[in-house]
């Protein structure tokens, strides 16, 4: 099947190859110039604007957008609408806010033009691993690039089929699933990275407590020089909290035991914003990820103004006096 990829970074390129490898063909277009020719170099068609990777796609086409959310992909979707034609299908495989994909699908109705909304999750092991997708959007034209999804999607792999599903006709077996609607493909891949920002924090903190089992702190007797390496690696066998992200974090301690290579300064691309909202609207309680979310806010200063509001106020009604500025802690892990 051919379909055109816009957007070559980390994931755009490693679905193009893998897609490639999967019999598709592939027209391929970046503002970087370089990794157009390097995708051309292993079969992809290059495309070096919008207009000739459209002229190069037969109708009806397809076009994947995998750029960042906001201003860049809502660009792309508006010039691919003069380009564009009736039946032709646009998929949108960032990390786009789910009501952004209602409104682009509205907008690009009257000209016949599909617009499906493929929450992504693989990251840069995806070549490899293969990548899981949410697909929102008009069902029939997500049916017709079954192939596509199919390819993209990691399959069954070696995972046993859950309990009571047997004779089920779903394609979340394989990897991939249509969630509905425009939005909710990406309305499921948003509530997606915000249960990943709870568990990453819940491993974060965990990880913090076993490292200040050594501190100077404790009473005698009760302090632990424990080897947060080995301890990562344990748990990754047949514990219940064993995760992808838990091998992630054993890789990264095998490797860098005091983590030096890190400062602790968290970004987050929007979507445990957006989950915060959406919880919010529908009146749900989410404590965890809303934490998760605000502690990603938080490591990205010092102590801030409020927290010295905090120590005022403590030291104001109960005497309270802070500590020195750390706890000490013994060398190693």
């Amino acid at each position: 099947m051919q379909i055109g990829m816009i957007g070559l970074g980390r994931m755009g390129a490693n679905m193009t190859r893998r897609l490639t490898n999967g019999g598709h063909q592939c027209v391929v277009f970046d503002r970087d110039r370089q990794t157009v020719d390097a995708l051309a170099k292993d079969g992809s068609i290059a495309a070096y604007s919008l207009g000739e990777l459209v002229e190069k796609l037969s109708v009806p086409r397809a076009v994947w957008i995998m750029l960042p959310s906001g201003a860049p992909t809502e660009e792309t979707v508006l010039t691919l609408a003069k380009l564009l034609q009736s039946d032709d299908a646009i998929i949108d495989g960032g990390n786009s806010f789910y009501k952004d994909d209602v409104r682009r699908s509205a907008m690009l109705k009257p000209s016949g033009i599909h617009y499906l909304d493929a929450g992504t999750s693989g990251g840069v092991w995806g070549l490899e691993r293969g990548y899981c997708l949410m697909i929102g959007g008009d069902q029939s034209s997500a049916q017709r690039l079954d192939p596509i999804f199919a390819t993209l999607a990691p399959g069954p792999g070696n995972i046993p089929k859950t309990p009571e599903r047997q004779g089920t006709n779903s394609t979340a077996e394989l990897g991939y699933l249509y969630c509905g609607p425009s939005g909710a493909g990406h309305f499921v891949k948003m509530i997606h990275n915000g249960i990943e920002y709870g568990l990453m924090q819940a491993y974060a903190e965990g990880f913090d407590i076993l490292r200040g089992a050594n501190s100077d702190n404790l009473p005698a007797g009760l302090s632990y020089d424990l080897n947060l390496a080995d301890i990562a690696e344990l748990w990754r066998r047949g514990s219940v909290v064993s995760s992808w992200l838990l091998d992630l974090t054993a890789t990264a301690l095998a490797s860098d035991r005091q983590l030096d290579g890190y400062t602790g300064f968290v970004e987050d691309s929007g979507e445990g914003r957006w989950t915060i909202q959406a919880a919010l609207e529908e009146g749900v309680s989410a404590e965890v990820l809303s934490v998760a979310l605000y502690t990603r806010f938080r490591s990205r200063q010092e102590h801030s103004f409020a927290e010295k509001i905090l120590s005022a106020m403590r030291k104001g009604f109960g005497g309270h006096v802070e500590r020195p500025p750390a706890v000490k802690m013994k060398k190693g892990l």
